[in-house]
């Protein structure tokens, strides 16, 4: 490629790939230490999980044996919504499934510092009419449907994504949870109507886990497939399709005794701990989305939200720990939507009932790519016979800070203000509850009557529309130091530039 490759922004402006800078940042020093003590190359495959009860983003790395090995544990800044799959535009989820990320879908011009498109909707989710665009994993911890990261996090993750595509790697693979799918979440989330969804997608991360190969990932009957392969007697592949009947298809024995010996295992656990009488999660809290411990504990009143902190840990504990990056003032930490805690019924125990799921013997095909062309690795995705795929992370419009008025005392039965403020009394960080005590006490005093002006709402933030050339060119890495890339036994030779102009030039 020449200096006259030009790669489209996210407002059409035109910026060559040899000056990008952020997106050609080296892998850190620290990162190429951890390959070479894992006997992993520099440009070997990866793969990625993400979890949103852990917020946790995980990379993994193929090793010269072949299987995949876990490189390095990201904290997410920041997710919103729900655990579970996203539905529709607009209703704030991060996706659930299984993804495949083309060099098409890397944006080195996002508003978001730099980011990769998820490719959502696959053709699962299009099967059952899912709509959306433009889910994210991208930088400045802000979120609407997306999981975002810190830039230094980014920076790291897009470097080992941009030097796997070096290497050859067509696409890799992103699986993404609800939480880590070990039997003590499913039967603390046994009753949550997303159950049949989760474990289908469990499947998958069976074979992953029982394998360690990135799982072959397939649709048919508006189900996943996992690892299917054609019969001995056929003579040709199978051709799936979402929406229409399974074809005839195998998967390996070996695979199959494998994930049936690991599921069989999981499941006796499962079932002891629902006898044992494991609590039910509670479900509707109304709180949007969730943040990992360690950056709820820089922020005021910060709150991980749907998230978990580690067991024995607590906020203030980790207040003095280092954060993963730099951690912008606009972050707003997840909390209770109180106005749908307040018209939402009064909440009751849930019974103990685990949801069954239809069985599936499911694996997995590779994801359908977004619909648009643009992007970071656009050119390199067409040399290498891809389609291209919108890779552009749209700037989410402020969000107003509701205006609660305050309630007044209630008789039996309790009103929308008396859930209000029980909301308030469980949810709210910092909020004192033996003050709640002492008003109770004084509840029947004679007070005069008055009329108190709801706060008004904060006024609205103006969305970042900064482009790469007005934000700063570089950001230090989380594993800091930034020393020349060294050469790694095994890995393809690099050229002494850095630009991409001379690395896509090496491999015409």
């Amino acid at each position: 490629m020449t200096a006259s490759v030009l790669l489209a922004g996210c407002d059409t402006d035109q910026v060559s790939l040899a000056t990008n800078a952020k997106a050609n940042q080296p892998v850190p020093p620290k990162l190429l230490a951890a390959m070479v003590e894992k006997d992993m190359d520099l440009q070997s495959p990866i793969l990625v999980r993400l979890f949103k009860q852990e917020a946790e983003l995980e990379v993994w790395k193929q090793a010269r044996n072949g299987q995949f090995a876990l490189l390095k544990t990201y904290p997410i800044c920041r997710w919103s919504g729900d655990l579970g799959p996203k539905v529709r535009e607009g209703d704030r989820q991060a996706p659930e499934g299984f993804y495949s990320i083309n060099p098409s879908q890397m944006n080195p011009q996002s508003a978001y510092y730099l980011s990769f498109n998820t490719g959502y909707p696959n053709a699962f989710d299009k099967a059952l009419g899912r709509t959306g665009s433009q889910l994210m994993v991208h930088g400045d911890c802000s979120s609407r449907g997306c999981y975002a990261m810190t830039d230094e996090q980014i920076a790291e993750i897009y470097s080992l994504g941009r030097e796997s595509f070096f290497g050859g790697q067509k696409a890799f693979q992103l699986q993404a949870y609800p939480f880590k799918m070990t039997p003590v979440n499913m039967a603390k989330h046994r009753n949550n109507p997303n159950m049949p969804f989760w474990k289908m997608i469990k499947e998958g991360y069976d074979h992953f886990e029982v394998t360690r190969q990135e799982p072959k990932v397939d649709f048919c009957e508006k189900k996943y497939v996992f690892d299917a392969a054609k019969p001995a007697d056929a003579k040709r592949d199978p051709v799936f399709d979402a929406s229409a009947k399974c074809p005839a298809y195998v998967i390996p024995e070996d695979v199959v005794a494998a994930v049936r010996g690991k599921q069989a295992k999981d499941e006796a656990e499962y079932a002891r701990l629902v006898a044992k009488g494991t609590p039910v999660a509670r479900m509707n809290t109304g709180i949007d989305g969730g943040m990992n411990k360690i950056f709820a504990a820089k922020i005021p009143e910060g709150s991980t939200g749907l998230s978990e902190g580690a067991e024995g840990t607590t906020l203030q504990m980790l207040a003095m720990a280092k954060a993963p990056g730099t951690i912008p003032g606009h972050v707003n930490p997840p909390k209770p939507n109180l106005d749908s805690v307040a018209s939402a019924p009064a909440p009751q125990e849930e019974p103990v009932v685990a949801v069954s799921a239809p069985a599936t013997s499911a694996r997995v095909a590779t994801a359908a790519p977004a619909e648009k062309s643009g992007g970071f690795f656009s050119n390199l995705g067409r040399k290498m016979g891809m389609g291209s795929s919108d890779t552009t992370a749209t700037t989410p419009p402020p969000q107003a800070t509701a205006s609660v008025a305050p309630a007044t005392t209630t008789t039996t039965p309790p009103t929308a203000a008396s859930r209000l403020k029980a909301a308030v009394t469980r949810f709210v960080p910092g909020h004192d509850k033996s003050k709640d005590a002492t008003k109770e006490a004084a509840k029947d005093a004679p007070k005069p009557a008055a009329t108190v002006a709801a706060k008004p709402a904060e006024p609205a933030k103006q969305p970042d529309t900064r482009l790469a050339a007005t934000r700063p060119a570089l950001k230090p890495s989380v594993a800091d130091g930034a020393s020349e890339a060294t050469q790694i036994m095994g890995a393809a030779p690099v050229i002494s530039s850095n630009s991409f102009d001379s690395r896509f030039g090496a491999m015409k």
